[in-house]
């Protein structure tokens, strides 16, 4: 068994703080996250020690006993100790019924007995007890789990936490679909109770937090969206009407006559939704950026100098 560097796979320092570990934890996981890299097994493998290394290090009790273990095991390797020679098995969460020591390799025998068969790795699930693929449930027992609940996020668009949608996550082969409101707002966490999903020997829950991805076109403030319109100079001078496709359909508005470029327009009631209640909305304000029409003509452009003349003479 080898001995994993949570610190090193988060990038962070030994005596960093929680929320430097999160930091961390949330630039890895987008980066590396499964559905921004589709049949990438590396980047797959990067993703779930990633996650192995956020369990252990944003839990206290859990980044306590890394540590102790992680100073035994280094100073054991200054001294020219291999890995097969380092008693483990003091480390380990619990032994399996009739289970014995190997006095030689301190890990051996367990080794054959404790199959990792999810997805956290051999050594997670020796030291912590647990995997993901039985979500707490310490092996060998019928009895109800009291683990900590289990974290993941995944990633929606803007126009999905808009509309709403549903995306499905996959626990040790277990399909679950995970309900997205409309309005759900970035960071929020949803809970999902694992004895629905795996029966009633489980009491801990599934967290889930959902990342609302940045939109290219549309920033969201609260539950108000603002969008910048490319508006024809002459319709910004004159004044008329004009159309917007948003993520609730196309939407038509009026445009003052002598609106100057940058001009704010709030259409009231055409945001977000809010969460729990999508029949009430934020607003949507449009910036009117000033579009110079192309291909002008000569006399286009002899038509321009003229009324620039007059207009310098008023």
């Amino acid at each position: 068994m080898e001995f994993k560097d949570y610190y090193k796979i988060l990038g962070v320092d030994r005596n960093a703080t929680l929320d430097e570990i999160k930091k961390a934890y949330r630039k890895l996981a987008q980066k590396y996250h499964p559905d921004r890299n589709p049949g990438n097994k590396e980047a797959e493998e990067k993703f779930k020690d990633i996650n192995e290394a956020y369990e252990v290090l944003s839990d206290p009790d859990k980044r306590s006993k890394y540590d102790n273990l992680g100073t035994s095991w280094f100073n054991f390797q200054q001294q020219g100790g291999r890995a097969d020679q380092f008693n483990w098995t003091d480390w380990f969460a619990y032994e399996p019924v009739g289970a014995k020591r190997s006095k030689k390799t301190g890990f051996s025998y367990l080794d054959e007995i404790l199959s990792s068969g999810g997805s956290f790795s051999d050594f997670f699930e020796k030291i912590f007890g647990f995997d993901l693929g039985n979500f707490g449930k310490p092996k060998g027992t019928g009895t109800k789990t009291k683990s900590r609940d289990i974290h993941t996020e995944i990633n929606v668009t803007l126009e999905e936490a808009f509309k709403g949608t549903i995306k499905t996550i996959d626990l040790d082969g277990k399909k679950i679909e995970l309900k997205i409101k409309p309005g759900i707002v970035d960071g929020q966490i949803l809970r999902i109770p694992l004895q629905n999903v795996f029966g009633s020997n489980y009491n801990n829950d599934l967290l889930v937090t959902v990342r609302v991805l940045p939109n290219k076109k549309v920033e969201r403030k609260g539950n108000d969206l603002y969008v910048e319109v490319p508006i024809d100079i002459f319709k910004l001078i004159l004044g008329g009407e004009s159309k917007i496709r948003t993520f609730g359909g196309l939407i038509k508005f009026k445009i003052p006559p002598r609106s100057q470029n940058g001009t704010i327009l709030r259409l009231k009631g055409q945001g977000m939704p809010l969460y729990n209640n999508p029949s009430v909305r934020g607003d949507l304000y449009l910036k009117l950026i000033a579009k110079i029409p192309e291909n002008l003509t000569e006399n286009d452009i002899n038509f321009l100098k003229e009324f620039q003349n007059i207009r310098g003479k008023s």
